[in-house]
């Protein structure tokens, strides 16, 4: 569960976190009796961004008399946005584990930033174990100030949001099947005042969606599902309508042409991270309430390997139409969200599109794991999407969608081949291309979240796997429409 903030702290608090700026330190001390002695790193304490400093102390007067409590002095640098996560995610780090509940002070103008980083430092999943390790989960972060903050709800949602995000990612694949994502997102539908429709095996053959069925049916027993989810409040019918589209793949094996070597396809069950970041997404939309309409459509398959598997070399026809031959079965993702793309033209008719992806390897080459290869067919949305990105913390980084590169996916017996050839390379261009020949007319943005939707290590604001990538982005875009 994530924490709960709450404003205001108790007396009784005995870890206190001081988010502070050099030159602040001594205005923040000066309501504690300071136990020197027990102080460590404090001599050498800065401020810089990230830096930390421990020392006992004991509470005067003015703030509650007699108290003993640990504080914790984090630097915010400068506090640029940036450097406020990277203060955060230190003080989380620092007490993770280790106590249950803290109280912060902070000015308010940099607490949203410092208090979600915080919070996704402390994250830890541990449903599915069966003894306790005796390690607290933090509870409740109490923040210092006497005034009201018209933030929090906003950022207890996204909080809120993110750690859903990462629940579901790090379910195991053996739990996580596509109906069971089906009935998560359900859940939270009911619980966030959210339209929900659910499509199954019969009513996606009826209505011709052939990229998630070729990719679902390699799984006998557990069936692909198209899951839709509206926002759309009482008089909304006039505003703009975005559709958010995630790929949902909730195991991948590569299908017949299997993953090698056999260790990169350990995490594959964090191929649905695209899913998952729209669901935290939408399960904050109740309070951020942005003027938007907004749809998700979320495409779940496991793509796996049995009698009814696509080979290589299949030609699968899309709704709508076009026709695809599958030239490697282990590039799935974009099957299933050329689907929901034309659905959304053809049916939807909407004004925004943004879809989300773990897919491809080819975005982590140059951006690494701390920024999403960014797509669109429009400078604005483009530029929107960057800003939010920095503002947030899921950064993101445009990319070109190279016109000469198009050739390379033609196909000799359909429209379109599921990979490049010619030696072009670019696998991620060239995969962002194949989906925007599923667009309409609508402003388009893609977001390849390969890398940033998974860490590899246990550092900073996340643990070893799935990081909720998407919800800062996405909510801090919407909220400004």
């Amino acid at each position: 569960m994530p924490p709960r903030l709450v404003i205001g702290a108790s007396r009784t608090t005995e870890t206190r976190i001081l988010a502070v700026r050099a030159d602040d330190l001594d205005s923040h001390l000066a309501s504690y009796v300071l136990d020197r002695d027990l102080a460590v790193d404090l001599p050498t304490f800065t401020g810089g961004a990230g830096e930390v400093g421990e020392l006992s102390a004991t509470t005067s007067a003015t703030s509650g008399s007699g108290v003993r409590c640990r504080l914790i002095l984090v630097g915010l640098g400068s506090a640029r946005p940036a450097e406020v996560r990277k203060a955060g995610a230190a003080a989380g780090r620092r007490v993770r584990g280790k106590e249950s509940r803290i109280s912060v002070h902070i000015g308010l103008a940099h607490a949203s930033a410092f208090l979600t980083s915080l919070s996704l430092a402390t994250y830890a999943f541990n449903e599915v174990k069966s003894l306790s390790e005796g390690i607290k989960q933090l509870e409740r972060i109490e923040i210092d100030t006497k005034v009201k903050w018209s933030k929090l709800a906003h950022t207890q949602s996204v909080i809120d949001g993110i750690f859903l995000a990462r629940d579901l990612v790090h379910t195991p694949a053996n739990i996580k099947s596509p109906a069971w994502m089906a009935a998560q997102s359900v859940l939270v539908a009911e619980a966030h005042g959210l339209g929900s429709r659910v499509r199954e095996e019969r009513e996606l053959e009826k209505e011709g969606f052939g990229g998630i069925l070729a990719v679902g049916k390699s799984s006998r027993d557990r069936g692909p599902r198209f899951i839709e989810l509206t926002y759309a409040p009482r008089g909304s019918a006039k505003w703009p309508h975005v559709v958010l589209i995630g790929k949902g793949i909730v195991f991948d094996t590569g299908g017949i042409s299997l993953k090698r070597p056999y260790d990169i396809m350990i995490p594959m069950k964090s191929d649905m991270a695209g899913v998952a970041g729209i669901i935290g997404t939408m399960s904050t939309l109740s309070v951020i309430k942005p003027k938007v309409r907004v749809t998700a459509l979320l495409a779940c398959a496991e793509n796996t390997i049995s009698g009814t598997a696509q080979r290589p070399s299949d030609v699968i026809t899309h709704f709508g139409g076009s026709t695809v031959e599958v030239k490697d079965t282990d590039a799935e993702g974009r099957l299933v969200l050329a689907d929901a793309l034309a659905y959304s033209a053809t049916v939807l008719k909407p004004d925004v599109v943004i879809d989300m992806a773990t897919l491809t390897g080819a975005a982590t080459l140059g951006l690494g794991r701390q920024y999403a290869a960014l797509y669109s067919n429009n400078d604005e949305l483009a530029l929107e999407l960057e800003e939010a990105g920095l503002a947030s913390g899921d950064r993101a980084w445009r990319m070109p969608l190279v016109d000469d590169y198009r050739e390379s996916i033609r196909s000799d017996i359909a429209d379109l081949s599921n990979t490049s050839s010619g030696g072009v390379g670019a696998g991620s261009i060239t995969a962002a291309l194949f989906l925007q020949h599923f667009v309409g007319d609508y402003r388009w943005a893609h977001l390849d979240i390969a890398g940033s939707g998974r860490s590899e290590v246990d550092a900073g604001e996340n643990i070893k796997g799935g990081t909720g990538y998407g919800v800062r982005i996405l909510t801090e875009w919407l909220a400004k429409q």
